[in-house]
């Protein structure tokens, strides 16, 4: 019984252990564009929350190639405080279908955090 005893307490002791600390919460983390002209000029809001119970600090992002931006809160998010990520994604020069990643990187994980779109864009015709 002992044996029992003490296996319980480690199990709960590691469970506290990895609790805590910052976490994203997102509603929707994919967007999905009709399809759109080349030129055009996509922009969309991600809405997130810090479900965590320290504060969330998002460091930096990475996109394949400069025709995606994305505008990040620079202040810390505190605890069940939302902030929102900028997408801004320009055609110019794409055609087909374009699947994006954004990648974020904070303290809520050593991984980063995937956001991603699509948009079939329709080539202009000369």
């Amino acid at each position: 019984m002992k044996l029992f005893d003490f296996a319980i307490i480690i199990a709960l002791s590691s469970a506290f252990t990895l609790t805590g600390g910052a976490e994203f919460y997102f509603k929707e983390s994919r967007v999905k564009f009709p399809d759109t002209s080349e030129g055009a000029v996509l922009t969309h809001d991600f809405q997130f929350t810090n479900v965590g119970d320290v504060a969330l600090v998002i460091s930096e992002y990475k996109v394949a190639c400069t025709c995606t931006q994305v505008d990040f809160p620079k202040e810390p998010i505190a605890p069940n405080g939302s902030g929102t990520i900028h997408l801004k994604f320009n055609t110019e020069g794409k055609y087909g279908l374009q699947l994006r990643k954004i990648e974020l990187y904070s303290n809520a994980s050593d991984k980063p955090f995937e956001l991603s779109f699509k948009v079939n864009v329709i080539p202009r015709e000369d």
